[in-house]
This record gives structure tokens, sequence and C-alpha cells, in this order.
């Protein structure tokens, strides 16, 4: 009897230690096995999310430590409406496979997000703005023309000490890494320019270290050489990028692994959006900085760049408009415009003003024995209307002259507003106000006019062409556009 006693004990109590060595393994395993063994991979990039990452709008006002540092206010919308740049999280997965960043990738990144952190410290700061911002501006006025004076100059050094762009070197002149230097489309060959043979502080030739990757196909060119006349074809345009595209796509890494988002071109040609058509994910993801600005055309000022039209007959600044007369200098006409009935817009001013008053100086076409740029520095507003399409290098003219810009357009989303204060040295009238616009312009308060004319004279800097490049003129000014759309896009 005790020897089944014992027995029974001896099986209860080896019964005993099973139960509790499964236990133990049970919970151990089940620890192993959870959710959480996983954080790890949260650090490495899925390719299918790389490639479907994709830049969002959103409205939201409120700042949290992942807000992006860019806001693009719309000079389509109205004031008080704003664009913010940010980045699409919420990805979804369709792969468990993962990849890693190469070195170069992660110490780009980890970069980029130190500059987002001085950035952001500096938007916050308060103090003196002319000890942060260059070039003799005084105080109030540096206040007044950019939308945050200290987040713009720490965003324009932090570009200077990390931003690098590759140029790449695929294509044959003349419609690749050649442009026009001269007349209308001034800015689209001075620009490719520039990147070609100049820039060496932000040009790397080794496309691991780039943060952006430019291809220097000019449409200008392609419609030279490739458009047949009167057909308004563009068939052999958007051919022409498709392959170049398809060719750097192809032979590199680099766009397959954004979709392109971290690849732009550049056009002043009208038909530069009607080119990008050329590859989907160039029109939809990629950088397109563009003359052409209309948000109504498919232009996105959320990836987009709009870029200042600058007409330079000969490639230079006409003399007059080289040193504008003193500020105190008469200015007896109330505003001035001549130009051609292209477009909606023109006709409606022309109908309501060519020669109906002597204080508005409205024509078609000036007389041969009148000067165009002598009208301007005589005249306190430079009519701007769209032609045929949204830009006007009348725009430039006019800041030039010191003429205050009066921008009569719809859907135009003006150069360089993610950081510059239109409404401080330039004033927006609605198409539907021109019949009213001597009433609109008479209303402006003298001493908001003498503000304007300030705000002309410290801004002109940054609508400079300038060869060699110099620091804060337009070629570093649209650089900087794009290098606040690459800070805003993550790779992780």
């Amino acid at each position: 009897m005790e020897t089944n006693s014992s027995a029974l004990i001896s099986l209860l109590l080896f019964l005993s230690v099973l139960l509790l060595f499964g236990y133990i393994n049970n919970n151990f395993f089940s620890v192993n096995s959870s959710p959480k063994f996983e954080y790890t991979t949260v650090f490495s990039v899925p390719i299918v999310e790389l490639q479907t990452k994709a830049i969002s709008i959103s409205t939201s006002s409120d700042h949290h430590h992942d807000d992006p540092i860019l806001t693009v206010h719309n000079s389509a919308a109205p004031s008080n409406n704003t664009t913010v740049l940010t980045v699409t999280k919420n990805v979804k997965k369709k792969k468990k496979k993962n990849v890693k960043l190469s070195k170069e990738e992660e110490e780009m990144e980890h970069g980029l997000a130190r500059a987002r952190a001085t950035i952001r410290k500096a938007a916050s700061l308060t103090g003196n703005i002319s000890r942060i911002v260059a070039d003799g501006d005084e105080n109030d006025v540096a206040g007044t023309i950019y939308l945050n004076a200290r987040a713009f100059y720490q965003s324009y050094m932090e570009m200077e000490k990390r931003f690098k762009v590759h140029v790449y070197s695929e294509g044959e002149l003349p419609i690749v890494h050649d442009g026009p230097c001269k007349d209308i489309y001034t800015i689209e060959g001075r620009f490719i320019h520039e990147m070609e043979h100049g820039a060496k502080r932000f040009k790397t030739r080794d496309p691991r270290r780039a943060h952006v990757y430019f291809m220097p196909f000019s449409v200008t060119w392609m419609v030279k050489y490739l458009y047949k006349p009167l057909t308004y074809d563009h068939t052999a345009m958007k051919q022409f990028v498709a392959d170049y595209v398809r060719v750097v796509s192809s032979k590199y890494p680099f766009w397959n692994r954004t979709q392109g988002a971290d690849h732009f071109m550049l056009s002043c040609h009208d038909w530069g959006p009607h080119a990008s058509h050329g590859n989907p994910f160039l029109y939809n993801t990629s950088i397109r900085v563009l003359c052409n600005a209309n948000s109504s055309e498919g232009f996105s000022p959320r990836k987009d760049v709009s870029l200042p039209e600058i007409h330079l007959y000969g490639g230079n600044v006409p003399p007059k408009l080289i040193s504008p007369p003193p500020a105190t200098s008469p200015r007896p006409y109330l505003a001035f415009f001549s130009g051609g009935l292209h477009g909606p817009i023109r006709p409606i001013l022309l109908d309501h003003w060519k020669g109906r008053d002597p204080d508005l100086q409205v024509y078609e076409y000036l007389p041969k024995d009148l000067d165009y740029y002598s009208f301007m520095l005589r005249s306190k507003f430079c009519l701007c209307p769209s032609g045929h399409e949204v830009a006007s290098p009348r725009i430039v003219e006019a800041i030039y002259a010191e003429c205050v810009p009066v921008i009569l357009s719809d859907h135009y989303v003006l150069p360089f507003s993610d950081v510059l204060r239109w409404e401080a040295f330039a004033i927006q009238v609605n198409v539907s106000e021109i019949p009213r616009l001597k009433e609109v312009l008479i209303s402006v308060p003298e001493e908001r006019y003498r503000r304007l004319k300030e705000g002309l004279r410290a801004i002109r800097k940054h609508f400079v062409l300038n060869q060699p490049a110099k620091r804060f003129d337009v070629f570093h000014m649209i650089l900087h556009s794009i290098w606040l759309r690459r800070l805003n896009l993550r790779l992780v």
C-alpha cells in the first residue's frame, strides 16, 4: 500500500514538473513569437513602400515633431489658406521582404533630419532679424518680405552645407545639356548652363551621394528641333522625355527607388507641362520646375516649383533697369501696360482701359517713338496680366524697375511663394476687378505704397541672374525651392 502511495506521489510530482516546464516554455516562446520581436524591422524600408511613397497635401495647422518644414502659400487660393507639404506615412505593405538603405542613403537622411531640426528651431526664435538676414536688409523690411525670415535663412544655410545634385550625363547636344540663354526663355538655358559648368558647391559626380537628380533636357530646344510647326502635336516631345526616363531608370537604380520623386526637370517653355506627360511618374511624382505654373492644369505646389520668367534681350538686363532711379524720383503715371491680345485676360484689360485714361497708360503695341522701360520707370504700378499661359516676364521686369507689380491672373502659383510674402512687394487684383482697376490702385495708401517699394528693393536680388551665380540670386532661389521639396521627402 505504501509502495502504491509512493508511486502515486512520484507520478504526481513528475506530472507537476512537466506541466511547470511546459508553462515556462509556452510562455517563453509566446514572448518571442509576439509582434514586439519584429520591432527592429521598423527601421528597414520595404521595396514596395519605398516605390509607392508619395507626397500629399495636409491642411492641418498643428505642429508636431514629424511636421514637414515647407509651407507653400498658393497664390491662387485665398490668403488665409495654405497647403502644407508632408509625406504619406500609412502606405499599404504588399511584401514582407525588407531591404536596408545604403550607408550613403542613411547618412543623407540623418543629415536631412538634422537640417529639419535646426530650421524648426530657427523658426521659433525671436530677436533682431537684421542680424540673420544677409545683404543689408533692414530689420523691419526683412520681417515683412519673408514668410519666416529666420526659417528661410537657416534653411538656406543648411542647403549650402548639405545639398547635392547629380546631373545626368546621358543625352546629346543640342536638346540635352544646353538651352536658350537669351530672350524669353533665358532662365531655362542659364540654369542648365550653371548646373553643367558651375554650381561646384552643389554638384556631385557620385550619384550615390546626391539628394536629387537633374535631367538636363531643354523643352525649348525640343520644340525647335522636334516639333512640326502648326501641328500642335506634342508627341515627339513626350516620346523624347519617355525615352530619357527609360534610359536613366534602366541604367541606374535611383529613379526606381522613389519612382522619380527625387528627380527634377526644368522648363520655361509653355509646353513644359505637356512634355512632362511623357512619363506618368515624372508628371505626378517628380519635381517639375516650370514657368507655366498653372494650378488648374496639373501644377502641384506641394511638389512642383514655380520658375520666374525672365526675358533678357541679348542675354543681359536692359541698361535702364540695372540701376533704377532713387525712390524720391517722380512717377507721373499711375499704371502701365503694353502687350498683345494673348489669352483671356488681356482683352478684358484693353477693352476697359486702352486709351481711356491718361493715368493708366495701356497700349496693345507701344508706338515706336515711345520706350517701354521708360514707361515702367515712370509708373507707380506695372500691370502684369497673364497671356496664353499664366506666367509673365513683366513681373520680373517690374521688380527690376521698382514698379509695383499688379498680378492679373487666375491659378498662377507665384515663384518662391514657399518663402516670400508677395503681398509685401506686389498687389494681386482679381480679374473681375479689372473694370475698377483705377479705383483699386488709387485706394492704396501712400504709406503702404512706400513699403511695397522697400519690399521691391529688398527682394530684387532673388530675381537677378548672375554669371557666375551669386548667393541668394535667382539660381540659388530655384535650388532652394527644390531643396525644400526634397527636405520633405523621407526615404524611411
